[in-house]
């Protein structure tokens, strides 16, 4: 059996040297001020997502610590994904109430109908029209953490302060490229040697992160930047999914003393662990029909553990103030 018929969700995703390439997004227009931008603006917008999807979970997570639930709705599809993508089946009547679509592919569908990639979340739609206006995962939290500045809680944290943001964006590119992307890069790799490229990459940059967190109690010293919600993102699914569904099994979070007890810090920390869904994370990778077969899971069995009061358990980084390791 090919790759190409395990995977078809995946297949244009799926290079000729047996690598997995994330496919590039639809809606690109940024939020911004200048002409052409989508402007800023409260009650426009509708967030949506689904709970297992790690790169919606940082625009949710930073939509939270922003304060801004106000100003951007939010639309969550259920984790289970159907022949059509992404379903609104959570909700009364199988629609989202505000948009009044089934499906999020509907969004894409009304833009390109000729649209061959995967309808994928997170993704902004204008409430007004309808349409879609941003699915650029890699650069929606920044959207939200800059332009977006005006309609912030009061106290909100500053997640990409100025004069940190040339590190920080060196930083979520290394995050990105080998971690983020890195578990799908050998989860859905299809030949041995890509695999391994991605899996040793991957486990390269934990094992530099597990020093650099030695003495840094986050990232970038005392205090919550941009950087550690998307490698939160990664960690808190790594044991409960990855590690087994994407072959990712050299090490567990579990066996990093310092990303553990740093992961466990922030799933303690309002806007961390109460948006994080443990069990539709789980269900989700190792349950869904599109990742049955992957998973060798024929029968839809999802496990119960890693045990989600291990997450509450305490961290013992507070006394680590700064002084991250370059």
């Amino acid at each position: 059996m090919s790759v190409n018929k395990k995977h078809p969700v995946f297949a244009t995703e799926l290079k000729a040297d047996g690598s997995f390439e994330p496919q590039a997004n639809l809606f690109t227009v940024p939020f911004g001020y200048s002409p052409g931008e989508h402007r800023p603006q409260p009650g426009r917008y509708r967030l949506l997502w689904m709970k297992a999807c790690p790169y919606a979970h940082r625009a949710v997570i930073v939509r939270r610590l922003l304060g801004l639930e106000e100003a951007i709705s939010l639309g969550t599809a259920s984790h289970f994904r159907t022949a059509y993508g992404w379903e609104f089946s959570l909700d009364a009547g199988g629609v989202d109430p505000v948009l009044g679509i089934r499906y999020i592919k509907e969004i894409y569908d009304a833009e390109d109908p000729g649209y061959k990639g995967r309808p994928t979340v997170p993704i902004i739609v204008d409430v007004q029209t309808g349409r879609g206006v941003n699915s650029d995962y890699f650069r929606l939290t920044n959207y939200l953490e800059t332009v977006w500045a005006p309609f912030h809680k009061e106290g909100a944290p500053d997640l990409y302060p100025q004069r940190l943001r040339s590190e920080i964006d060196t930083l979520n590119d290394i995050i990105f490229r080998d971690i983020n992307s890195g578990v799908y890069k050998a989860g859905f790799a299809h030949s041995q040697a890509a695999y391994e490229q991605a899996f040793d990459a991957l486990f390269d940059r934990l094992d530099e992160l597990e020093q650099r967190l030695e003495r840094s109690r986050y990232l970038f010293g005392d205090f919550i930047t941009d950087s550690d919600v998307r490698l939160y993102t990664t960690l808190v699914r790594f044991d409960a999914a990855y590690y087994t569904v994407f072959n990712t099994n050299r090490s567990r979070l579990t066996d990093f003393p310092n990303l553990w007890g740093y992961a466990r810090d922030l799933y303690q920390l309002p806007g961390f662990g109460d948006t994080t869904g443990l069990a539709a994370i789980r269900s989700s990778y190792h349950a869904s029909p599109h990742l049955r077969g992957f998973a060798r899971n024929p029968y839809g069995i999802y496990p119960l553990g890693p045990d989600e009061r291990d997450w509450a358990a305490p961290h013992r980084r507070s006394h680590l103030k700064g002084g991250y390791s370059r």
